[in-house]
């Protein structure tokens, strides 16, 4: 009996050591291990039962509103209530757009809210409905209860009370997403600065040197009036370079629909028959379609001399092979007023002989009145005015003729004359020959040139 005691005894110093070490052993050396095991939450817990539930959309936000941390933390230390709305509130019935705002990274802080106002830090039962609660945004919820027993959380309706029901927690179905006041505003303000429209940059103010005061801006230009700058201005780069590169887009006015006006115009010319060349010259084989359509928007008039399918069949493959070649007979057909046949006739009866513009500047063609119509060009390379008015519309008219027309200096005075491709070419060379050889012969220089003899 003794001796039992006496062995008892000195094991226990024993034991009393061993245990000190094993503890001290299993105590953690970071303080913060044991907040981060305490916040861990176990497979019973509704936070796991929310994610592994029928509400799949709702648990889709959280995990993209970055929550589950939070979530975690706020279960491991109360009880908490989730409102969860059914799957199709938020695939059929949300607003596109307000999805397309809450799941914008930029919007991260507003969706966090939305999905918070759907919680709250308390347990509440069916059993204890009608209250006002506090989210976890910080914003308060209002729990009504009708008189047949209808529950409501804010202006949803509860479908399924006590849906789910956990230890740490419970989740109600609700048949629609609730939006705080919060993230209502922050979505409204910002759909009403994506409606609003830039402002127009504008320059300083300029100052008359000469008086010392601001200059007076430039008078408004009405609506439909016509514009300020030449249209040899608003050209695309210009005839002068060839091809010309597609046009840019319009200016600010664009008061008129040219591009419609322009693809009826064409449409009317295949429908008329004959002139099938002209639109495809226009469309396919250059970009002039898309840059007269551009001038009409801008608010210009364009009368079209169009040559008939018989006289475009002339033209040689080296006359449109030529670099912008195609471009350049264009232009000399296209006149910068509005014509119309009445109008023309009567100018070339009244003053016999009238040039026009064109826009390959800076040619004019020139139109006079014969056998009681209006011709154009002269001589050999003289065209009549054959289908008059194919196309008007009040901006762009279109006048058949039966020929193409050259400027005079590029005309081709005889068959039998140097290849086409240098018909650009020799007038200019010649020109210039002869200054040259007036020089020289005014140095007394111009027998040593063989070009001047």
């Amino acid at each position: 009996m003794d001796s039992q005691i006496y062995g008892y005894g000195f094991l226990l110093p024993i034991l009393l050591l061993s245990l000190l070490t094993f503890t001290s052993s299993a105590l953690p050396e970071n303080p913060s291990t044991t907040t981060a095991a305490a916040a861990q939450i176990n497979s019973n817990s509704v936070l796991v039962a929310l994610l592994d539930s029928h509400y799949t959309e709702l648990s889709e936000l959280v995990e993209k509103a970055l929550l589950l941390q939070t979530l975690e933390e706020a279960v491991t230390n109360h009880n908490i209530t989730i409102f969860a709305p059914r799957n199709e509130a938020l695939e059929r019935y949300l607003d596109p757009e307000f999805k397309r705002f809450l799941l914008e990274p930029r919007n991260l802080k507003s969706l966090q809210n939305l999905l918070l106002f759907h919680m709250i830090p308390t347990r509440i039962e069916s059993k204890n409905w009608p209250f006002h609660h506090t989210s976890l945004c910080h914003e308060k919820v209002l729990l009504k209860e009708n008189k047949n027993g209808e529950k409501t959380v804010g202006n949803a309706r509860v479908i399924k009370s006590d849906d789910i029901i956990r230890p740490d927690g419970i989740i109600h179905g609700i048949e629609r997403l609730l939006v705080p006041k919060s993230v209502q505003q922050d979505f409204n303000a910002r759909r009403s600065l994506r409606a609003t429209s830039a402002v127009i940059p504008e320059g300083a103010p300029e100052i008359d040197p000469r008086t010392h005061r601001l200059k007076k801006p430039a008078p408004p230009v009405p609506v439909g009036a016509p514009p300020i700058l030449p249209i040899f201005d608003a050209l695309a780069p210009g005839p002068s370079l060839a091809p010309a590169p597609a046009p840019g887009p319009g200016g600010p006015h664009h008061h008129f629909d040219g591009e419609s006006q322009v693809k009826d115009f064409i449409q009317t010319l295949l429908h008329y028959g004959g002139y099938n060349e002209m639109a495809d010259i226009l469309v396919n084989l250059t970009s002039l379609a898309s840059e007269m359509g551009r001038l009409v928007s801008e608010g210009y008039v364009l009368t079209v001399l169009a040559p008939n399918d018989e006289a475009m069949a002339k033209l040689t493959t080296d006359q449109l092979s030529e670099p912008g070649a195609p471009e350049q007979i264009m232009y000399y057909h296209l006149i910068p007023e509005y014509q119309t046949e009445e109008s023309m006739y009567n100018s070339v009866r009244r003053f016999g002989k009238v040039k026009y513009d064109t826009l390959r500047l800076p040619h004019k063609v020139a139109a006079e009145e014969a056998d009681g119509s209006v011709k154009f060009g002269q001589g050999e390379g003289s065209a009549y005015l054959f289908d008059p008015d194919i196309y008007t519309d009040g901006r762009i008219s279109v006048q058949g003729i039966d020929g193409v027309l050259f400027p005079v200096e590029e005309k081709e005075v005889t068959p039998k004359a140097a290849p086409v491709s240098n018909i650009v070419s020799k007038p200019r060379r010649g020109r210039l020959m002869e200054v040259a050889c007036t020089m020289l012969g005014a140095v007394g220089q111009d027998s040593h040139f063989s070009g001047c003899h």
